[in-house]
């Protein structure tokens, strides 16, 4: 057995596998066991959550579970904070998370139904008092249902700007749309314009956006390739507006023979007032076939002198332990 197999294998690697402190220093890759996909990363006060989808049969996908961890490498399991008996219009493919918090509550904005034109769903809301949940629909209806610009509604991830905006990023089937949300997050507002939708589709843009700023510079990355197929992977543009234009600078993320396949769908988390930056995504276990057999890893993302990201390798060992201070 060489020693990525030990270190994947060990018992002193399994973390949140089995829910117990471990002798790791080291979070292990994939960070929790189960099949779960899209992963949405976010730190809350001295805590990090993730927040996946289920990766299963599109009428298994009918609730979320989330993880909560102090230092990365321990995590807690939270069953079931969102499920379709709280959501009356969904009723299968729950989706990709995209969590924040805004005056001390809790949105949980998710994708359900695959939905096509003519039928209902879409991108939903829900809303709770603490991270974990319980979470409650907040509109009991989708906040966008139709089909717009060509973009599927889902995927969706919302970004607060320095001036205390709220955009959301979606987009399915090669197209990707941004939004305005009102204060409470029950509707959408309208841009300066009057526009309602702007398409700000990069090139070989097909799901997953995700926004961060860095020294005034704004980070748009999404996913490339069949989510499914080996050419899965992560790029990137850097603009100097949350409107772009987003131009393709190249990928930053994708997978290693030697390790796994199919890496993408992701997002960052950021350690306030530190250059810890860590890549959250999904991934396939070598050898492993199987449709829905996708696990949730972290790694560290780094950036050059000149503020462009560095490519990311992709490990079993994960990262290093991290609290928050």
């Amino acid at each position: 057995m060489g020693i990525a197999a030990f270190l994947l294998l060990s018992p002193y690697n399994l973390n949140a596998q089995s829910n117990k402190k471990v002798k790791s220093s080291m979070s292990g890759n994939p960070v929790f066991e189960g099949w779960y996909a899209d992963p949405e990363g976010i730190i809350y006060g001295d805590t990090y959550w993730i927040y996946p989808t289920w990766s299963d049969l599109y009428e298994k996908q009918t609730f979320f579970d989330c993880f909560s961890s102090k230092d990365l490498v321990n995590w807690t399991k939270h069953e079931s904070v969102l499920d379709t008996a709280a959501v009356k219009w969904a009723k299968i493919a729950m989706w990709a998370p995209s969590v924040i918090s805004k005056n001390n509550k809790y949105y949980l904005f998710f994708g359900a139904n695959d939905v096509h034109p003519g039928e209902i769903g879409g991108i939903g809301v829900a809303i709770s008092d603490r991270p974990e949940g319980p979470y409650k629909d907040l509109i009991g209806k989708p906040l966008i249902n139709e089909n717009v610009n060509g973009a599927q509604p889902i995927d969706q991830f919302v970004f607060k700007d320095d001036d205390n905006t709220y955009y959301m990023y979606y987009g399915g089937w090669g197209h990707c749309n941004m939004v305005k949300l009102n204060d409470d997050f029950t509707a959408l507002v309208p841009f300066d314009d009057g526009e309602m939708y702007k398409e700000v589709t990069p090139q070989n843009y097909v799901e997953g956006p995700f926004m961060f700023k860095k020294n005034g510079k704004y980070y748009f990355m999404w996913s490339e390739g069949g989510w499914g197929g080996p050419d899965y992977s992560v790029a990137y543009a850097i603009a100097d507006s949350p409107f772009g234009p987003f131009k393709r600078i190249g990928k930053i993320l994708e997978e290693d023979a030697t390790v796994a396949t199919s890496a993408g769908h992701h997002s960052i988390m950021h350690v306030p007032n530190s250059e810890d930056y860590y890549i959250v995504y999904h991934r396939r276990p070598l050898g492993d076939k199987a449709r829905d057999h996708r696990v949730t890893c972290i790694d560290k993302m780094t950036f050059d002198k000149d503020g462009f990201i560095n490519p990311v390798k992709i490990t079993f060992e994960g990262v290093k332990a991290r609290k928050i201070k």
